[in-house]
């Protein structure tokens, strides 16, 4: 699953974001489960109930496949997902006579590395958005994309799964950044529904107003995949559009991060690692109350149901910034790989898998949100309460996908988490800029 999304290191992790997000890049939309969002569904039903499909469902093919046997590796959120998947592979075995071995993979990244090393992958696997390029490059990856219907799935994901101009891999679902709010805090101060921030002005006033003795207004992770989302706002990112050059050192960049960093020195907003004691993540500072407000995905309302069950939260989509709104996207694909002897049979399965029923029913089981067109919008419907969210995914800014990105980002990182400590924001992106270049030129 999915964020690039980092608690704190991960020294004081809950196992509520799955493990091969953990692995490739922190936790994404693939499997960072929001773990009991439909856990009070029922079932997923239009509103003739019938259940729906999709044009990505399972082909039917003239001439049967041969039966092979398929083994699937995933980054496991728990039980939970572990299971569900389990007994949709066993659906489509069922309907197609091919059996499917699933592993849910202690170490996702070392696994698959070893067994692209080896030459002996899984046929299909989590694939973080982030390491598109990395495994495009070294060409691990069955690039499968023009086999399925891309008008089916979320623009934003298309885009963050393509390399080299081909779509690689189906996503699989996703997750993207809301602002968490403590109703019992909010009612405290005063404030309202009809305070709900919309724009940065409107969350410096209700940050303000929630700050008060050990509480602080707002308290987000300490990287990018909390504070990108400013830079978004702001009309900024890491990389243009099309991802052939690094737009690191702009004015709009700039201006998200001073636009942190100016409600960092008014007290109203501080890392996880800046509260007292240190919070493990957003999440944790938001459930322990010291937090009144918290940037997070919808794996967070796994959190609360777990840890922090008396918590009242509302989910709202974030505040626009100067250039309009934004938000960060976190996302794995089906990845198929490249030396698989039973590519056709793997392309069959995922097109399954990624079928609107199954989508939803992998929403029911452990809390991610459809990656389809169809499927966001169904999910929006079924869960009121979350559909921030899913309205994210319409304007969501995906990860870097470039080859050779990841120390580049871990170095900015570094450097970011300095930024309530007085760094200079400044300084961090045109060193940014300097790495990225370089990265994309060895690319």
């Amino acid at each position: 699953m999915t964020s690039r999304w980092n608690r704190s290191r991960g020294k004081t992790a809950i196992a509520v974001c799955a493990a091969g997000a953990l692995a490739l890049s922190g936790c994404s939309g693939g499997s960072s489960s929001s773990a009991t969002a439909g856990a009070s569904q029922s079932s997923a039903t239009d509103s003739t109930g019938a259940t729906s499909s999709s044009s990505s469902s399972a082909s039917d093919t003239s001439t049967p496949l041969p039966k092979v046997k398929l083994q699937v590796m995933i980054g496991s959120s728990g039980a939970a997902e572990t299971d569900a998947v389990k007994a949709a592979t066993a659906a489509w075995s069922a309907k197609t006579g091919s059996t499917v071995e699933v592993i849910a993979a202690a170490d996702l990244g070392q696994q698959l590395g070893q067994g692209f090393a080896g030459g002996t992958p899984p046929d299909v696997f989590y694939t973080d958005a982030s390491r598109i390029g990395d495994f495009a490059k070294a060409g691990d990856l069955f690039a499968y994309g023009d086999q399925i219907n891309a008008g089916d799935f979320l623009p934003n994901l298309v885009q963050a799964f393509t390399s080299g101009g081909k779509l690689q891999c189906a996503p699989k679902d996703y997750s993207t950044l809301a602002l968490i709010i403590n109703q019992d805090l909010w009612t405290k101060a005063g404030l309202t529904d009809a305070d709900i921030p919309t724009d940065w002005a409107g969350l410096e006033t209700v940050a303000k107003k929630l700050t008060s003795g050990s509480v602080t207004g707002l308290v987000i992770g300490n990287d990018i995949n909390r504070s990108g989302a400013f830079m978004k706002q702001a009309g900024g990112w890491v990389v243009s559009a099309d991802g052939t050059k690094v737009t690191a050192d702009t004015p709009e960049n700039l201006a998200g991060l001073q636009e942190v960093q100016k409600m960092m020195k008014a007290g109203t907003l501080k890392f996880n690692t800046d509260t007292s004691p240190a919070a493990g993540w957003g999440g944790e500072a938001f459930g322990k109350g010291i937090g009144a407000m918290t940037i997070e995905g919808n794996w967070i309302r796994g959190a609360l149901t777990k840890d922090y069950p008396k918590i009242n939260a509302k989910v709202v989509e974030l505040p626009a910034g100067p250039k309009g709104k934004g938000t960060l996207l976190f996302s794995n694909c089906w990845g198929i790989a490249a030396k698989s002897p039973n590519q056709a049979q793997a392309v069959d399965l995922v097109k399954f898998l990624t079928s609107l029923d199954q989508q939803l029913a992998f929403t029911k089981a452990f809390g991610v949100m459809p990656s389809t067109t169809a499927g966001a919008a169904k999910f929006a419907t079924l869960y009121p309460k979350d559909a921030a969210f899913a309205k994210g995914g319409a304007y969501g800014q995906g990860p870097v996908n470039l080859a050779g990105f990841d120390p580049v980002m871990a170095a900015f990182n570094s450097k970011l988490a300095t930024l309530g400590k007085g760094g200079d924001p400044k300084a961090m992106l045109v060193q940014l800029q300097k790495d990225g270049d370089a990265a994309l030129a060895g690319g």
